[in-house]
């Protein structure tokens, strides 16, 4: 399966309008047989974006930032510079036809990409995303904080949208949402963590670890 993936890597950030395009259009190749799978990862221009169950009453700052219908699942994101976002483009019927067994893959690629670097990324039921314990970096007892974020969309078993990791984005941009509809808990990154990790590092954590759950 894995002969049939593409990689790609964009050197700069891509508007939120072109990537959707470019994964419109991959998905429907993809399903027609005429592209391999893709994976895709980038970083966007400071922007955020509504899933379609996100709720108006949190986005706090509608003029703060672009705001665009996204329409994957989930509610209200942040993409900006220093989040690697990936973008993945899978056709499942050929894989696993199963979304919720697709989601919880996804999961466990960010939990093993986060432990090359010593991270313990941990689900949480009921709480989309992957979560840090705060306590061992100075936090108090129960302080956890969001470090990944997943949404995803399916199309005739073809695969889009999918994740973003914070390695260094500005934490203060997500001010402006209620980050996936959670108040209880905040967001956190590798560097604010002090994982002061290149994202060319990432990158190559993320091949490695996609490797053992995709492969």
């Amino acid at each position: 399966m894995t002969s049939t993936l593409e990689w790609r890597i964009s050197d700069r950030p891509v508007p939120y309008p072109e990537a959707l395009a470019e994964m419109e259009a991959r998905v429907a190749a993809i399903r027609a047989g005429s592209a391999p799978e893709l994976v895709w990862l980038l970083e966007h221009p400071p922007l955020y974006t509504a899933g379609t169950s996100a709720r108006p009453e949190d986005l706090l700052e509608a003029s703060r930032f672009p705001v665009f219908e996204a329409g994957r699942g989930g509610q209200y994101t942040y993409h900006g510079p220093g989040q690697r976002v990936g973008y993945v483009m899978l056709d499942l019927q050929k894989r696993q036809p199963d979304i919720r067994a697709f989601v919880c893959d996804l999961e466990e690629w960010l939990i093993r990409t986060l432990a090359r670097f010593t991270i313990k990324g941990e689900r949480r039921p009921g709480r989309v995303g992957l979560w840090v314990d705060k306590r061992p970096y100075g936090g108090l007892p129960g302080q956890e904080d969001k470090i990944a974020a997943l949404g995803v969309r399916v199309r005739r078993w073809v695969s889009f949208h999918g994740i973003a990791l914070n390695v260094e984005p500005d934490l203060s941009h997500f001010g402006g949402i209620v980050p996936c509809g959670i108040r209880d808990h905040g967001v956190t990154s590798m560097h604010a963590l002090g994982y002061l990790v290149t994202m060319d590092e990432v990158d190559m954590a993320l091949r490695a670890a996609w490797n053992e759950v995709f492969g």
